[in-house]
This record gives C-alpha cells, sequence and structure tokens, in this order.
C-alpha cells in the first residue's frame, strides 16, 4: 500500500510545512504532496515576483534535507525563479526526481504573468513500497484531458496534483474522470480555508470490480474543510493487476483519428 499525505494547509503558514512532513511520516507515508505553489501561498500580492527561487535556494535544499531525513518523498512547490509555477519530487534520499513547470496556466488571471511549461514528466521513484512510476500536473491541467493522457502514455501509474481552489462537484468529476479513462491513481492537495476549500482528494483509478465487472467508487479518501493531513492508500498490486487485464487507458485508441488535436 502506497500511502500518500495531502497535506491541507493554510495559505502562507510556511512553518507548518516541516512539521505537517514529520506529522505524515508520523502517519507512515511514503509521499508527502503540498499544494499548489507552496512557498508564496498561491498569493500574487506586493513583490511576490521577488519570492520566485530556484532549486538552490535554502527552501529547496531545506526540503531536500528533510525527505532524507525522513526517508519519505516529498513533492514540494513553489515559484520557480523564471517565474514558472512549479513542483519538485524529492525522494527519501534528498535527490529531485521530476521537476514540473504547470503547462496549462490560468492566462484569464494574474497567472497570466507565468510563464508556461512545455512537457509532462514520469520519473520512477523508490519507495519502502518498492519503485512506482509517478506523473504530476497541476490544477488548472486537469480541465484538459490531454495532460493525464500523455502522463499515462508515458507510464504514469500514480498523478500528483498540487491544487489552489475550490474543489466542487464538477472539477472533482473531472478527476475522477481522468483516474477512469487512464487507469492511473490521482492524489490531489488543496490549500484549507480561505484560499480554497480544502477536500483534497484521490481516486485509484479502479473503475469496475474483477469479480463480477460491475461498477464501483474510485473514491480512496476526500478530506473536509478545515487543515489536516488526508493519507490516501493506493493499492499498487491491485491497480497493476487491473491496468493488465482491462482495455481502458491505451489498449483501444485510435491516434490517426486524433490529428485535429495538434491544430493551432
Amino acid at each position: 500500500m502506497l500511502k500518500i499525505a495531502l497535506l491541507q494547509m493554510h495559505a502562507g503558514e510556511l512553518g507548518q510545512g516541516e512539521d505537517f512532513c514529520r506529522q505524515a511520516r508520523e502517519m507512515g507515508a511514503d509521499i508527502a504532496l503540498f499544494p499548489e505553489m507552496w512557498n508564496i501561498g498561491y498569493t500574487f500580492e506586493g513583490n511576490w515576483k521577488e519570492c520566485a527561487i530556484d532549486q538552490q535556494s535554502a527552501f529547496i535544499l531545506h526540503y531536500q534535507n528533510l525527505a532524507k531525513d525522513l526517508n519519505m518523498a516529498i513533492a514540494i512547490t513553489y515559484l520557480e525563479k523564471n517565474l514558472r509555477n512549479t513542483v519538485s519530487l524529492i525522494d527519501r534520499h534528498g535527490e529531485i526526481m521530476l521537476t514540473y513547470a504547470k503547462v496549462h496556466t490560468c492566462d484569464f488571471s494574474v497567472e497570466s504573468e507565468l510563464i508556461s511549461g512545455n512537457d509532462f514528466f514520469v520519473c520512477d521513484l523508490d519507495t519502502k513500497q518498492g519503485n512506482v512510476k509517478i506523473g504530476a500536473m497541476i490544477c488548472y491541467d486537469r480541465e484538459f484531458p490531454e495532460s493525464a493522457r500523455v502522463l499515462m502514455l508515458k507510464g504514469a501509474e500514480v498523478i500528483l496534483v498540487p491544487n489552489a481552489c475550490e474543489l466542487e462537484q464538477n472539477r472533482i468529476a473531472q478527476l475522477r474522470s481522468r483516474a477512469f479513462e487512464n487507469m492511473v491513481g490521482i492524489a490531489v492537495t488543496n490549500y484549507a480555508p480561505p484560499k480554497a476549500n480544502g477536500h483534497s482528494i484521490a481516486f485509484d483509478g479502479m473503475a469496475f470490480d474483477k469479480k463480477d465487472g460491475r461498477s464501483r467508487d474510485q473514491l480512496i479518501i476526500e478530506g473536509d474543510e478545515r487543515e489536516e493531513i488526508v493519507i490516501a492508500e493506493f493499492d499498487l498490486e491491485a491497480l497493476r493487476a487491473y491496468r493488465a487485464r482491462e482495455p481502458w487507458g491505451k489498449a483501444c485508441r485510435k491516434p490517426k483519428c486524433y490529428r485535429q488535436l495538434l491544430e493551432k
């Protein structure tokens, strides 16, 4: 069972980051996932651009050392120096295994001042439960089915999703769909109120029962609206068996018919 800790915190209280990571490790977490752009609390006020950092910053180095100390992977989020909305996945040995910049920035908001990423990435993450293929997308990326589809095609078994907006029935339905249509686990961490509305959530990607083929609820766990650590447990053995026997994901795709998706 791969345990992912969804660190549902208030925005801007940076001192809680380490405390929540330590609590998550005590709860048996293999990965701790922060909400979106944590180092500035997803706040575009004052001289927010001056808070941008790079991977040599004391902030990132602190979490690399913490991950090694706790023997737990940490997906830390931040405003990157080149003004990208970024998540870096640090493994339990303190090494950065994946750095992803949000591709679908919200160009209808202040995020229009940020630089969009240009690709999606998957890494092999060494955990106490063995090797897991982890991908990442951020918040608004979920609105575009192509985000999760590309990650699935690159081999992702579980997708980490830092978030910073209201998780209501429609956005939750999108996340459920991304899990179902790609047979991937989805783990989403959101801010607690007032920045967002909590409801950090996880889906296991297994939509049909092995025994009778009936539909099953993919929901693993959903947080409420308080500040908390939500532990999502993914049964990797069951997920891999499901992916091996079911036709969803890439089995029946017809890519020759999708040319219009690449039209500008």
